[in-house]
């Protein structure tokens, strides 16, 4: 059992609840003429359902502004900055992933009280963006310069719309993220958003680090597996399994939000 998942969710395995915003301003997709008063109106919603329904915790993420870049502009640290700060949960903890630049989640973080983030930190990859290698020192130090150190770092090792580059086995890199670039929760995700991965795969990860050290599942999770997962895993990040038609990029769904709680509480 994760101690750590105790001490900021009250639960040994949470659900963490993506609140999806708009495209940000600057992005291909942005809607000029609702602005973002409009973006916050559906972060709104979409928030308040979620909480009405008992998930554990919101995640805030800019998951439309595709096509993603490993980083982001100051226009988007200050929406993101804006929409978290007016729809944050007040009495649950919430975490934030500005795609796909670390810095500047722990930079809104650490302005809006969120007490974690969610990045692919670790390693070196080829993705829909290019030759990736995100630089965990880096991210760590700036976080330490903020004076951010309370904000944890959940690091995704198997990133959706990426392939790792190596030949390391998932228990090499779940075991190398923690003790060489200090992670404090491992995520494990599939291919892309809403992709179930391999549930060997979290065995592989947990085998690798033990009981106490928090390995999440990041996504595909559903209603009609999540109890599989949780078998396994110390808590799960939904997002496109409660939305309309599933569909992640669909506003929530009330009654799916409703059944997949129902299942998860009785599992």
């Amino acid at each position: 059992m994760s101690t750590l998942m105790r001490e900021l969710f009250g639960r040994s395995k949470p659900v963490i609840a993506m609140a999806h915003l708009p495209a940000l301003p600057g992005t291909p997709r942005y809607d000029e003429k609702g602005g973002m008063d409009a973006a916050v109106e559906s972060v709104q919603r979409d928030v308040e359902i979620l909480l009405n329904e008992g998930v554990d915790s919101i995640m805030f993420c800019n998951e439309d502004d595709r096509p993603y870049s490993f980083h982001v502009g100051y226009e988007a640290v200050a929406a993101m900055a804006r929409v978290v700060a007016e729809c944050k949960p007040r009495d649950l903890p919430f975490g934030v992933d500005l795609l796909w630049d670390g810095k500047a989640a722990i930079a809104v973080a650490a302005a809006t009280g969120a007490s974690f983030i969610r990045e692919v930190v670790t390693g070196t990859y080829e993705s829909d963006m290019g030759l990736w290698s995100p630089d965990a020192g880096a991210l760590l130090r700036y976080r330490r310069a903020l004076g951010a150190s309370a904000v944890s770092v959940f690091m995704n090792i198997t990133p959706e719309f990426a392939s790792s580059l190596g030949s390391r086995s998932i228990a090499e890199r779940t075991k190398s993220a923690v003790v060489s670039s200090l992670a404090d929760a491992i995520l494990i995700a599939g291919p892309m958003a809403g992709s179930e991965p391999d549930i060997d795969w979290i065995k592989e990860a947990k085998s690798a680090v033990g009981e106490d050290f928090p390995v999440l599942l990041n996504t595909g999770a559903r209603a009609d597996n999540i109890t599989k997962f949780l078998e396994v895993a110390d808590g799960v990040i939904v997002g496109s399994a409660l939305k309309v038609d599933g569909h992640t990029w669909n506003p929530v769904d009330p009654e799916r939000v409703k059944e997949f709680m129902k299942i998860v509480r009785a599992a």
